[in-house]
């Protein structure tokens, strides 16, 4: 394993070159699905056939797809007519095109990228599946489903600077650029900064861009938002590859974004990061992470996925393009089980971190899970959560005196099971049918205090209604009710009346 001697130069005058072979062929996500047809749902699941098929006769733009998302070799009168106005020669010393015995294949990963409102072109490295072995050292990933997790999971609210930690490709930052009027990428590679240059340039988009490790780079700066999608591969302390091993050990590195993360912020400022965290025997994992947090900083961690690790190494083997049944395979997660073994892990857990700085403020700290599956994006709410976070700790000694309401997005499921008298409800359980999809287990008494929440009467007057009805102490229901409440206004199962 190595890493490549020279960085690819993709200049000004190369990305704007290409930029118009791209546009005048239609290479961009509309037109790559367009030309696909069915045949992309197969070619997502690595079955490539079909979109060899579907794109025989689309010109110029079945060229482009073949070369960047198939990784075939094409003539050389297909290429240069694909690439016009950007010479073959000039796409070949760019490292764009790599000399082949039949004509050209593809020298880097360029594809289209986008989101509902547009289409830009990502860079990065050709992964393994293409270059038929392990990635070098340096390698550059392209958009994954971390990239692709942790764009839904970033709030897109305005803002007037952001940071993105550990930019590898660049593609947080282009999406950054839609809702932040500064953008600054960091990253340690200098492979990975010159591929996010060449992403910026041929989307003709200002990032500034600087080299350094973690936050050194942009010390004494703050930021009104800050991402990270960090190298969060747990396991000993090595680097084999710098896209996804810091060199620490276990979930140091996790635990070393959140710790700094916060003291990079502006006043009210919030983070948005991918982490991993270590499932050690004898300790509970929210407890772990919660040691992590400097002082006055609120904090939401999301518990998305537990992996077992064997299952784990084995994942990031094939990811590299490591077969775990080779010698080298074997020796990597052998070496690698031992230290998890002698380390009492019993699991990697992966989630979603939410954190903002509170100076002065009492901080709100919640570890939670949330391994169903959900088709909304995780970033609204994410935003959302720290609102109900100020809301609640603005509010909070006056809830009796709120009128709450029960959102429309809000069931009540019931689950019975038959019995000598019939069916017997078993589990009452309150599930919010937008977002993430939050459920709430609750009793009888619950249903009846939120049946009553329709905007009319304050909190206080519903618990003794309730409590005269059940031959209660309207003290003792209030004590019961009120922790229920503060939870259920975090998820958004319960709000104040407008």
């Amino acid at each position: 394993m190595s890493t490549r001697a020279a960085l690819p130069d993709l200049s000004d005058d190369v990305c704007a070159r290409l930029r118009d072979a791209f546009r005048r062929a239609g290479y961009d996500t509309d037109g790559v699905i367009g030309a696909l047809g069915s045949s992309h749902a197969a070619l997502g699941r690595g079955e490539p056939e079909p979109a060899y098929r579907a794109t025989r006769d689309a010109g110029d733009l079945g060229t482009l797809i073949r070369l960047f998302l198939l990784g075939s070799t094409e003539p050389e009168k297909e290429v240069e007519a694909a690439f016009a106005p950007l010479s073959v020669d000039d796409a070949v010393a760019a490292t764009l095109l790599v000399p082949a015995a039949d004509g050209y294949r593809a020298g880097l990963d360029v594809r289209p990228h986008g989101d509902d409102e547009s289409s830009w072109w990502v860079v990065s490295d050709l992964d393994a599946d293409v270059l038929g072995e392990a990635v070098p050292e340096d390698h550059v990933l392209g958009v994954g489903h971390a990239s692709l997790n942790l764009i839904r999971a970033t709030s897109r609210r305005e803002v007037g600077s952001l940071l993105d930690v550990g930019t590898g490709n660049g593609v947080q930052a282009l999406h950054a650029t839609r809702h932040a009027k500064k953008v600054t990428a960091t990253d340690v590679s200098a492979r990975a900064l010159a591929l996010a240059a060449a992403t910026f340039r041929l989307n003709e988009l200002d990032v500034e861009l600087v080299r350094g490790e973690w936050f050194a780079p942009v010390a004494r700066r703050r930021f009104d938002r800050i991402v990270c999608n960090p190298p969060f591969v747990v396991g000993p302390p090595r680097v084999d590859y710098t896209y996804r091993d810091s060199g620490l050990a276990g979930d140091d590195a996790s635990a070393l974004v959140v710790r700094q993360l916060p003291g990079f912020l502006n006043e009210g400022g919030s983070g948005q990061l991918l982490a991993s965290w270590l499932h050690v025997e004898g300790e509970d994992w929210g407890d772990r992470v919660t040691r992590w947090l400097p002082a006055e900083t609120d904090a939401w961690f999301v518990q998305r996925d537990i992996a077992d690790p064997g299952l784990y190494v084995g994942t990031w083997l094939r990811d590299a393009g490591i077969d775990p049944r080779s010698p080298e395979g074997r020796a990597k997660s052998g070496d690698w089980l031992d230290w998890f073994a002698e380390n009492d892990v019993q699991g990697i857990g992966f989630g979603f971190v939410t954190l903002r700085r509170a100076s002065g403020q009492t901080p709100t700290i919640v570890c939670e899970d949330l391994r169903q599956a959900y088709d909304d994006p995780l970033g609204a709410e994410a935003a959302n959560w720290l609102d109900r976070v100020d809301w609640l700790r603005a509010n909070g000694e006056s809830l009796l005196d709120t009128r709450f309401r029960v959102p429309e997005s809000v069931l009540l499921e019931s689950v019975a099971e038959p019995g000598d008298e019939g069916w017997a409800t078993t589990v009452q359980r309150l599930h919010r049918t937008d977002g993430p999809g939050w459920s709430h287990e609750v009793d009888e008494l619950a249903t009846r205090l939120l049946a009553g929440c329709r905007g009319a009467l304050p909190l206080e007057d519903l618990i003794e209604l309730l409590a005269a009805a059940q031959g209660l102490e309207p003290e003792e229901l209030a004590a019961a009710a009120l922790p229920v409440v503060r939870e259920l206004v975090r998820h958004g199962m319960l709000l104040p009346a407008v």
